[in-house]
């Protein structure tokens, strides 16, 4: 059958028709090798682009597609499916980035970026008339899911799958679940107490057909993939094992304890403020001079980000006291005040209605504590006032931010997912994808990712259940086709893909040469490979091919770039580089 290429180029807005001449560049890629379509569209991922595509398969028996429009980290997978539903096979499909590979780069030289463009189309044409026919791959689901927490996010995402009938297992570390909210005596904004909310959401975990908690927990190994992840975890000094379909990370995180800070370690009566609520409770009696000081550890040069409800934590204990003794004077020492929304705004003019006194102070002139056995006095410079103020006090609570769990390091490597550099979780995208990781099938909420409230975890753990129940629900997993796969005949049994592979898919496995001989050589598992190449790069016999991006396909379009005008290259270069 000979080749027959549609070309199909977007103008996205301004975006890459303010920059690139979009007419040209179609009819140049009219002339190009086996093209017998070209097109303009205003916006090829409208609906009107998307059935033209769909109608000019059919009318001029297009036998693949090349699309030079915006990302396709958001596009792709949609112009894929409209082949299919014309009737072409998905990988049969090629897309050419004109947006972050040129016009956004180059929106200072128009005329160089409309050639660029060209040449960019005429790689993908190259690439396309090498593309093949591939078949998506199919696993089986284990409809069950390990919630590695017992905190607010993994009971909440655990009572979510287990209500739709899938079994869950809970790994906690502690003795108790509920996590670090369960130290906390009431929570903000309503000052509803901590045990009103947890106790009935602990009660139906604990009496739920399809739930099992397993008490201090470690998990110790996981291996497979998603659908078929067998994890092993230590339970009173034995080794278990369960096999599921999905993970769900929901280890939250931990109180910053200040030591070498603000007398922490000296007087007895410095303390955080979880400390705090777990010594005092309700009983505030002898708390007559009380002084918080807020952003202790946090946004610092060590740790820079913010603790984001550390500000409403402050108020929520400075409130209490208050109401339970009105001449009780309070005083939060703050660098600024992070209220954000309505409640929280509500939240602060409470605090300030009730006599609850705010001082500014600077970072790079801290709050000091004095007193030969205990806390006595605190010294600070009243940023407004603009001169020092001396407080007596009874007690002093260190606002601090949480921080990641000691277990996230060794939690990262066992499973393969990744910590930002504070040590936290990190998602595989912020916007699009907040509560997965790259790695299929394992997912993330709560603390885990960042600090965050209550209502903020609850909604995440939903999020987290509705993401893993969605391969489960199917029954079966669909993986790209495009994914490694080694020619064991050529496999020098090196060992540097196992190694680089950062998911795992590659392991030996026994393979005979045509003489009869057995030997171990790379394979790689298609369901655990992402397609990433990092196999392909490092193999030094070749054995490795990437579907999708062989040699032959990376070759044809290195071919075309050696037809370009050097000179133009180094100006394009030029420009990149101001």
């Amino acid at each position: 059958m000979s080749i027959r290429i549609g070309v199909f180029v977007c103008n996205c807005g301004t975006n890459i028709g303010g920059i690139v001449s979009v007419p040209e560049v179609v009819e140049y890629a009219r002339g190009l090798p086996h093209v017998v379509w070209t097109e303009e569209n205003l916006y090829t991922c409208s609906e009107d682009g998307l059935s033209s595509i769909r109608a000019k398969i059919r009318e001029e028996n297009l036998n693949r597609v090349v699309v030079a429009s915006c990302t396709p980290r958001t596009h792709e997978t949609l112009f894929r499916k409209n082949c299919e539903l014309a009737g072409l096979n998905k990988y049969l499909f090629e897309f050419v980035n004109l947006r972050e590979h040129c016009s956004w780069v180059h929106m200072e030289r128009h005329g160089d970026a409309t050639r660029k463009a060209m040449d960019l189309v005429r790689m993908g044409v190259a690439k396309a008339g090498l593309l093949s026919v591939q078949e998506d791959l199919s696993s089986a689901v284990t409809r069950a899911t390990l919630v590695i927490g017992g905190g607010i996010s993994g009971l909440s995402a655990s009572l979510t799958l287990a209500n739709q009938g899938y079994h869950v297992e809970i790994l906690e570390k502690k003795d108790t679940v509920g996590g670090l909210l369960g130290d906390v005596n009431r929570v903000f904004p309503t000052n509803e107490s901590t045990a009103d909310l947890l106790g009935p959401l602990v009660d139906k975990i604990s009496s739920h057909k399809n739930i099992v908690v397993h008490l201090g927990a470690q998990l110790e190994e996981v291996k497979g993939f998603i659908g078929n992840f067998q994890t092993t975890f230590t339970k009173n000094g034995k080794r278990e094992e369960v096999q599921v379909g999905t993970i769900i990370v929901a280890t939250g995180a931990e109180e910053l304890k200040p030591r070498g800070s603000f007398e922490y370690d000296r007087f007895d009566n410095v303390m955080t403020q979880l400390e705090f609520e777990q010594r005092y409770k309700e009983n505030y009696e002898g708390l007559n001079r009380v002084v918080m000081i807020n952003c202790v550890g946090a946004r610092i040069e060590e740790r820079t980000y913010c603790g984001r409800f550390c500000c409403i934590t402050g108020m929520k204990n400075a409130i209490l006291i208050k109401e339970a003794n009105p001449s009780a004077e309070v005083s939060i020492l703050q660098r600024d005040i992070m209220a954000c929304g309505k409640a929280f705004e509500d939240y602060y003019r409470r605090a300030l209605e009730l006599g609850i006194r705010f001082i500014r102070y600077d970072v790079d002139r801290p709050p000091e504590i004095s007193g030969p056995d205990r806390a006595e006095q605190v010294r600070v410079y009243h940023e407004l006032m603009g001169r020092e103020v001396k407080l007596g006090v009874d007690l002093v609570v260190l606002t601090t931010p949480l921080v990641p769990g000691e277990d996230n390091g060794a939690l990262s490597k066992m499973m393969r997912i990744p910590t930002g550099n504070e040590g936290f979780f990190l998602e595989a995208h912020q916007k699009l994808r907040p509560v997965e990781f790259p790695s299929d099938g394992i997912f993330v909420a709560g603390c885990a990712l960042y600090p965050t409230e209550i209502a903020e975890c609850i909604a995440q753990g939903y999020a987290a259940a509705a993401k893993a129940a969605i391969p489960m629900a199917k029954g079966e997993v669909i993986s790209d086709a495009f994914n490694a796969e080694v020619d064991p005949l050529t496999c020098s049994a090196c060992g540097r893909c196992i190694d680089i592979c950062p998911f795992g898919a590659v392991d030996w496995n026994a393979a005979r040469t045509p003489a009869g001989e057995e030997r171990m050589v790379a394979l790689v598992n298609p369901t655990e490979c992402k397609g990433c190449g990092l196999c392909v790069s490092s193999c030094l016999s070749g054995a490795l091919q990437l579907k999708g991006f062989t040699d032959a396909q990376i070759f044809a379009m290195v071919d075309t770039v050696a037809e370009m005008d050097l000179p133009l290259l180094e100006k394009i270069s030029e420009a990149s580089s101001h």
